[in-house]
């Protein structure tokens, strides 16, 4: 019983894959770090949730701009090349926040166009990095390498915040915010490290041997592919609907200085959902087995707008950090098999293009609900937000899945038959 509940190892005994993920995995924590530094600056510089809220709108407009059009370019250029050039660029951005934290210029409008440009630069090397898997792995290890990819992310946005609230409550936000953006500086250098040894990954041809187009055309032609596609289009929709109206993230500096009297509780905050996720992902063996994947998927998203409204009546720190754990679990699961579906379905010179439209949908979802979040605390409180948000999701979920009932239906196997993805390189 314990094997089959455990999270499946296998794809680490791949070397090209073994050498992104540890490279992501240093990374991440250190990103995680600063994911909690930037709103926490901008709430310490404004005491208002509206301009925490802008960081949102700061970070979609950039994905939504350049997300789908790197998207075409990792599809049409040699995928090791994009991810480099995207992660100098984040480095670039990283070294930008640090150096407004050392000279205490205290601009809101600075730290938002610094925020606008780590945007871009997670933009360019997002698809590249998520489109690259199945050159070095088999289809059948996908579905555990995407596990390993969200456990070892969540595992970091459980360390990552808490250390953000430690060196908080130790240093205080003058002296934390240039040791949290430093932390990130020094550690991104993994990510680095690890993208220089990966093998050259060059673009592959269309199924009718054509060069795959970049720009606007290469574009358009990844959007006609998902529309022809409505289980895949419909899993983007409900996974918009979860993160626009149930994500709280914007309202959790308010949240822990009013609730629960600021220092460390916002670090508990913002790991929380991270902490859920992770233990979901170690107890993950029986994701890869799931045959009703559809109808997993909407569960899963029904879950986590429930939880997450009853984790806005809360009123112990305890309790609403077990609830929004509880919402992080169903989020993983929602997340490995939106993700699986789509690998493991789309062929091989669509795969950055579709990740493209991923990243605007994953990243960009999330962002929008903090400017969501935001703009109704702004107008009715932090609580009526929170709440409102989490059964705004549950009844449109709802809707969404009777109304198309394709998805609620799916199975693996019901889209089309995996094609190939182009010679994998597992040294």
């Amino acid at each position: 019983m314990a094997r089959r509940l455990a999270i499946d190892l296998s794809p680490l005994r791949v070397p090209a894959y073994r050498r992104l993920w540890l490279g992501n995995t240093v990374a991440m924590f250190g990103f995680q770090v600063t994911a909690v530094a930037v709103p926490v600056e901008m709430y310490a510089l404004t005491r208002d949730s509206l301009w925490v809220g802008l960081l949102g709108v700061a970070s979609f407009v950039p994905l939504l701009v350049f997300g789908l059009w790197a998207g075409a370019v990792a599809d049409a250029r040699d995928r090791r090349q994009v991810l480099l050039t995207g992660s100098v660029l984040l480095w670039l951005s990283m070294l930008g926040l640090l150096g407004q934290a050392l000279l205490d210029v205290g601009s809101p409008v600075l730290l938002l166009t610094l925020v606008t440009l780590h945007s871009v630069a997670f933009a360019i090397s997002s698809p590249a990095r998520s489109a690259a898997l199945p050159r070095i792995l088999p289809p059948e290890l996908l579905p555990a390498a995407m596990t390993l990819n969200f456990t070892t992310f969540t595992a970091a946005s459980v360390v990552g915040p808490l250390a953000a609230g430690v060196i908080f409550a130790a240093w205080g936000t003058g002296a934390g915010l240039p040791i949290a953006y430093g932390l990130d500086v020094v550690l991104f250098l993994g990510l680095i490290v690890a993208t220089l040894r990966l093998p050259a990954m060059p673009p592959a041809t269309t199924t009718a041997g054509a060069a795959v187009r970049s720009g606007l055309a290469g574009v358009l032609d990844g959007l006609r592919y998902l529309t022809t596609t409505p289980v895949l289009l419909l899993s983007f929709g409900i996974d918009l609907i979860a993160m626009i109206l149930a994500m709280p993230r914007a309202l959790f500096p308010e949240i822990a200085v009013e609730r629960f009297g600021g220092g460390a509780a916002v670090g508990w905050l913002y790991s929380a959902m991270a902490i859920g996720a992770m233990f979901a992902g170690l107890t993950s063996g029986w994701i890869g087995r799931m045959q009703r994947q559809g109808r997993a998927l909407v569960l899963a998203v029904l879950a986590w707008g429930a939880v997450i409204a009853l984790a806005g009546l809360a009123r112990q720190l305890w309790l609403m950090v077990l609830l929004l754990a509880l919402a992080g679990m169903a989020d993983l699961v929602s997340a490995v098999l939106r993700q699986s579906m789509l690998l493991v379905h789309a062929p091989d010179e669509m795969r950055g293009r579709l990740q493209g439209v991923n990243l605007v949908v994953v990243a960009g979802g999330p962002r929008l609900g903090d400017l969501r979040a935001g703009a109704m605390a702004g107008a009715g409180g932090a609580g009526l937000a929170w709440i409102a948000g989490g059964l705004g999701a549950v009844v449109l979920t709802a809707l969404l899945a009777l109304t198309f009932p394709a998805l609620w239906r799916y199975r693996p196997g019901t889209v089309g038959e995996p094609r190939p993805s182009g010679k994998r390189d597992g040294g």
